[in-house]
């Protein structure tokens, strides 16, 4: 067996990784330009109990603004730590790498364009590898000189043309992205990083990360690995995915740092994913969850939580079941609580592992500066009017970052296109462009209806 060596990252006073306590974080959803809103959104989170906030970086500009966001927050005696987002541009990512303590990367934007191309020769896979390693030299001088950490930020939706072609929209695709940013880091001497794999679907996050705990065991190094499930939506549909997702992981000693994604005030992610860290960190595997097994022809998993508050039965059975999940594939699962069946909850179990579906399922970002229109309350009014549509697919998302990509499977999508404007799709489609907010709820039960999806309550 191979020991592996253990990389522990700064990202400004805090340490994670190793035998480092596992810490949750959050993102504004402010404009970064504007650097009182931010500051009073960053405050409100590290008081809530976020050890690190990021923030959306589209532009230089905003990038820069990043030193005033800083100082001001030292100014007020708040000395944690910032991170930028940053896409597409990696001219963004080495200024913001002079200010924040931590720059998220994006492997399948970061220099790989959408050039609608189909195939890639070795060769060609080869060259865009070399692309990619001779842009990342001055971005990895920037973050050495200025103590700056890192995150290979790889999302589902966004998987780079190369790597579809290559490994297809697979958890192995996610895995092989990051790991050919981890291994050009490695070239460049280069290891005060954190790795992310995030998908909206829970058993894809959860095959990628442990394809990803496995392999760095194997080839000898261990990076921390920062836990998500992206898109989650709102309520309790949200909070079953990232508990399924995150705990599942926690559970099996994976991870070192969280983030429950909501489409609702960022606030209100912490205390539910400083629960999730509560209850499973662990940072060793735990034993199986206790269950019953009807052994009918149909076979039903029982889980029993008695004394438990809800938000406990949620997160435990969200875990429990999709641990149990793993090993063997049920169908069926009965909650107990005190001898009152949670049938609501277990089909949202159910339906977050795509086992089975009694609703609509709703994909649907947290917002971020990127959100140019009200995503959580547009997010409520689809819901209103759609979520009877059993079996229907619909995305719900605030730009295109990982909108396009994450609404693939998706039946239909409902997407920024500029300040209070979206765009209607079915499938990945277009149907209707630059909706007014006001109409695009309406507009986008109009296309359900012409399309034949539509059934009345």
């Amino acid at each position: 067996m191979i020991l592996a060596t253990i990389y522990k990252v700064k990202i400004g006073d805090i340490e994670i990784g190793g035998q480092n306590p596992i810490i949750a974080q959050s993102m504004t959803n402010t404009n970064t330009l504007d650097t009182e809103v931010s500051v009073k959104q960053i405050i409100e989170l590290f008081e809530a109990g976020s050890k690190i906030v990021r923030l959306s970086c589209r532009s230089i500009k905003e990038a820069e603004n990043l030193k005033n966001i800083k100082e001001s927050l030292q100014k007020k005696g708040y000395n944690l730590p910032i991170v930028a987002d940053t896409h597409f541009n990696p001219a963004v990512a080495e200024v913001a790498a002079n200010y924040a303590d931590k720059v998220r990367i994006n492997p399948g934007n970061y220099v790989d364009k959408r050039r609608q191309k189909i195939d890639f020769s070795a060769e060609e896979h080869l060259l865009e590898r070399e692309k990619i390693k001779d842009r990342l030299q001055r971005f990895v001088e920037t973050c050495k000189q200025n103590s700056t950490a890192v995150r290979i930020g790889v999302n589902h939706g966004s998987l780079s043309e190369r790597m579809l072609y290559r490994y297809g929209n697979t958890a192995r695709g996610m895995y092989e992205s990051a790991m050919e940013f981890i291994e050009i880091f490695r070239e460049y001497n280069f290891h005060n990083f954190v790795i992310s794999l995030k998908a909206s679907y829970v058993p894809s996050m959860i095959e990628a990360n442990i394809m990803l705990h496995k392999q760095m065991q194997k080839k000898g190094f261990y990076y921390p690995i920062h836990l998500g499930v992206t898109e989650a939506g709102d309520g309790e549909e949200a909070r079953v995915k990232s508990a399924a997702g995150i705990g599942s992981l926690l559970a099996k000693g994976i991870g070192d740092t969280i983030r429950v994604s909501l489409t609702e005030d960022p606030v209100e992610e912490i205390p539910f994913a400083n629960k999730i860290i509560e209850n499973y960190a662990g940072r060793s595997e735990q034993n199986m969850p206790y269950y019953e097994l009807n052994k009918s022809s149909k076979p039903q998993i029982i889980l029993k939580y008695d004394n438990f508050t809800d938000e406990d039965i949620l997160i435990n059975s969200a875990v429990d079941f999709t641990r149990i999940n793993y090993e063997t594939s049920y169908k069926r699962l009965k909650i107990l609580s005190n001898g009152i069946a949670k049938n609501e909850l277990s089909n949202i179990i159910l339906q977050s592992l795509g086992i089975k579906y009694s609703k609509a399922e709703f994909i649907a970002c947290p917002s971020c500066g990127r959100t140019l229109f009200n995503i959580i309350d547009e997010l409520q009014k689809v819901k209103q009017k759609t979520s009877h549509l059993k079996g229907l697919k619909i995305a719900v998302m605030g730009c295109i970052v990982n909108g396009i990509g994450e609404m693939a499977d998706a039946d239909y999508g409902y997407v920024g296109a500029g300040a209070g404007k979206v765009n209607i799709y079915k499938k990945k489609q277009i149907i209707s462009k630059n909706v007014a907010e006001e109409i695009a709820v309406d507009e986008l039960v109009k296309i359900i209806q012409e399309n034949g999806d539509w059934k009345e309550l």
